[in-house]
């Protein structure tokens, strides 16, 4: 599902035809002896909305990282518009916005003042700056409050305030980290609607979450699991890999019902959250097989169409949250629990 990696002449933003916008070639990092990147490998395509889709720990906080010039990778490559986020951050931070998951507004000061702060900051002054401001809070829907303090707006208001910040150098690619913290579903709704007006505008756009509802509107998702890359494509195709329905099977003694599957039907029967889970064509059908087969085993059961924590799950065989997995983030937190199949 990845593209070739083609890597574009340094400041050089590729048309939206497919080509490679960002390259991480076989990127690692690790924390003293905690891999928080494990050789992660994919290409976000010019004008796209790209999903980094994971639980706590997965890595991704990390990858941002990286790739908004923070961080230096301990081995392979970044590569955003043909600068290596390495070797030359002071030429991708003029090719790249970064909204972060902690608000950096100044609610004391007024929409136009936080703008004009951050363009003196980029080298930019007088009639060309304001020029900006006007066309940036234009973009955002805030003109009307240019000259209002940013802490009478709501979160929603001031998130498009960050992404104005971000975009006021005109960079060719976004990065939000985690961009919906601490709104409402109204708000949530208009930000996204909002990103997908820049996507169509030709800006590209990564953006972290561990949202399934959010990896939904993204164009191609990379699904991270303790700091690996376990499922790479457009939201429909990862589920379409699932091939089938979905079933749960509640019973009083789940791995025994499990074992009895498998070897009844020849079908693998995973055991999760003392669940018997099931994937298989036509479940409605075989429910009635099963609770045929197994009277009196079966509590309750539901049949569902796959979802992309599905897809985590088939990739992973645990599930996306677990009560294991208690890091706060991707650097240096531990968990109460090791999980079974958690490395470093």
């Amino acid at each position: 599902m990845t593209t070739k990696t083609q890597i574009t002449a340094p400041g050089e933003a590729p048309a939206n035809t497919g080509v490679a916008v960002i390259q991480v070639q076989d990127l690692r990092h690790q924390y003293d002896t905690r891999v928080a990147l494990d050789g992660v490998t994919f290409d976000v395509r010019a004008g796209e909305i790209f999903g980094l889709l994971g639980p706590n720990g997965s890595g991704k906080t990390t990858m941002f990282r990286i790739l908004s010039t923070l961080m230096l990778p301990t081995g392979g490559r970044a590569v955003i518009n043909g600068l290596d986020v390495a070797t030359n951050p002071n030429g991708v931070r003029r090719e790249i916005g970064v909204v972060f998951q902690a608000p950096s507004i100044d609610v004391k000061l007024t929409a136009e003042e936080n703008l004009r702060h951050i363009g003196h900051l980029y080298g930019l002054r007088g009639q060309a700056l304001a020029d900006r401001i006007r066309e940036m809070l234009s973009r955002v829907a805030l003109s009307d409050r240019a000259r209002d303090y940013a802490e009478t707006f709501s979160g929603g208001m001031q998130r498009r305030l960050e992404i104005a910040k971000g975009l006021l150098h005109r960079p060719t690619v976004l990065l939000l980290d985690e961009p919906t913290t601490g709104l409402d579903p109204g708000a949530r709704r208009d930000l996204w609607q909002y990103l997908q007006v820049l996507r169509d505008q030709g800006i590209t756009i990564i953006v972290t979450t561990h949202l399934m509802e959010e990896a939904e509107r993204c164009d191609r998702l990379a699904i991270l699991s303790l700091g690996r890359l376990v499922a790479l494509g457009t939201p429909a195709e990862l589920r379409h890999e699932i091939g089938g329905d979905v079933i749960l099977l509640e019973a009083k003694d789940p791995e025994s019902l499990a074992h009895h599957i498998e070897q009844r039907f020849g079908i693998e029967a995973a055991v999760l959250d003392g669940k018997v889970r099931l994937e298989r064509e036509g479940g409605h059908r075989f429910v009635t097989e099963v609770v045929e087969a197994f009277p009196g085993e079966i509590d309750a059961l539901s049949i569902s169409k796959p979802t992309l924590e599905d897809v985590f799950i088939h990739r992973t065989g645990h599930r996306f949250w677990t009560e294991n997995e208690t890091g706060k983030t991707d650097e240096g937190s531990t968990t109460k629990k090791k999980n079974k199949n958690q490395h470093g």
